[in-house]
């Protein structure tokens, strides 16, 4: 099996890696591929080629292994420690958060009036505010954590976080104007190409960070998959795992909301997607296999959404499920059953 897992990752890798390509080789204006790996790798002759490449197709590319990998991990991490096929890496109200953090900002911003308005409505504080949005939720939600054993009753407690934050979004919603609504909606598509060497340079850190604690929780998500009796028996500090992995979640899916807004479906479907073409439970082998497959699925997506060669974007979060979906349940038929 291990040989056969080698050639797996093997195979995944060079997939990746072409998709890579690929993605930085398509968009609005055409490039010759030879000027790409020249703009990659050297310097290419062309400056309006090179300033394309490097400035705008490689941070967005970027953006997107992360975000694809980010967001896969987040959805195994949950669907693990809830044993729950359905459950994904905003299940605990953490994109809601986010969402409320843009919406007061946005939807909220008449309330402070013209030109301080216009001040609050930029780049970094959009950012700012899904992040706090974010860890705001975080903390209440860490904070049951610690209380509730059953984690049954945290997902349900994020549920209802996550309800809140709605039904004040939909408050604000109400008292704006059409301008700031539109404004909202754009958001929540979804983008991966906003994002400057600096800022991904930041995100990149925080998304690290999260990775890590995946990894380190890995002897814990498998000891879940067998109950919390058997848990225990094996010396898992239940609290402690199930503090580090919620942390974990929260951080990464956080933090692509902040940076890249709330993008949806891949948390959900790529785990499922991986356990049915590696037919195993084993995190050591899932973690990995999870974040290839989602940076290679966020790239075909945002390939896709590109539409080489003109000027329209379409919003990420439409090609996520447009193309996914069909895939998802294609296996599913086949395989006739889902592994969990």
């Amino acid at each position: 099996m291990k040989t056969n897992y080698t050639y797996s990752f093997i195979t995944l890798t060079v997939v990746l890696i072409f998709c890579f390509i690929l993605n930085i080789s398509l968009g609005s204006i055409n490039i010759p591929f030879s000027e790409v790996i020249s703009s990659v790798f050297s310097s290419s002759q062309n400056e309006t080629y090179q300033i394309i490449i490097t400035e705008f197709r490689l941070p967005k590319a970027i953006t997107a292994i992360l975000v694809g990998s980010g967001l896969g991990i987040a959805g195994l991490l949950m669907q693990t420690l809830f044993r729950n096929a359905l459950a994904g890496p905003f299940v605990l109200g953490i994109s809601s958060g986010a969402s409320l953090g843009v919406a007061i900002v946005i939807l909220g911003s008449s309330l402070f009036g013209g030109l301080f308005a216009t001040v609050l409505i930029s780049k970094w504080s959009i950012i700012i505010a899904a992040s706090l949005g974010s860890f705001l939720v975080l903390m209440a939600v860490l904070a049951v954590s610690t209380k509730v054993r059953d984690t049954m009753a945290i997902l349900i407690i994020g549920l209802m976080f996550g309800s809140i934050t709605a039904a004040v979004v939909s408050v604000l919603s109400y008292f704006s104007s059409a301008e700031q609504l539109q404004q909202y909606i754009f958001w929540g598509f979804g983008s991966l190409s906003n994002l400057s060497w600096e800022e991904l340079f930041i995100f990149t850190g925080i998304y690290s960070l999260g990775i890590i604690l995946s990894i380190l929780s890995i002897k814990g998500l498998n000891a879940f998959l067998l109950g919390d009796n058997y848990a225990k028996s094996l010396g898992i500090n239940l609290l402690q795992n199930r503090f580090i992995i919620i942390f974990a979640t929260s951080l990464i899916a956080g933090t692509i909301t902040a940076f890249a807004g709330p993008i949806a479906f891949i948390g959900l479907a790529i785990p499922h997607l991986t356990r049915q073409i590696f037919k195993t439970s084993n995190h050591k082998v899932l973690l990995p296999a999870v974040f290839l497959f989602g940076a290679i699925i966020m790239l075909i997506c945002d390939s896709v959404a590109q539409v080489p060669n003109n000027d329209y974007t379409l919003p990420i979060n439409a090609i996520t499920a447009l193309i996914g979906a069909p895939i998802v349940i294609w296996l599913l038929v086949k395989k006739g059953k889902m592994l969990f």
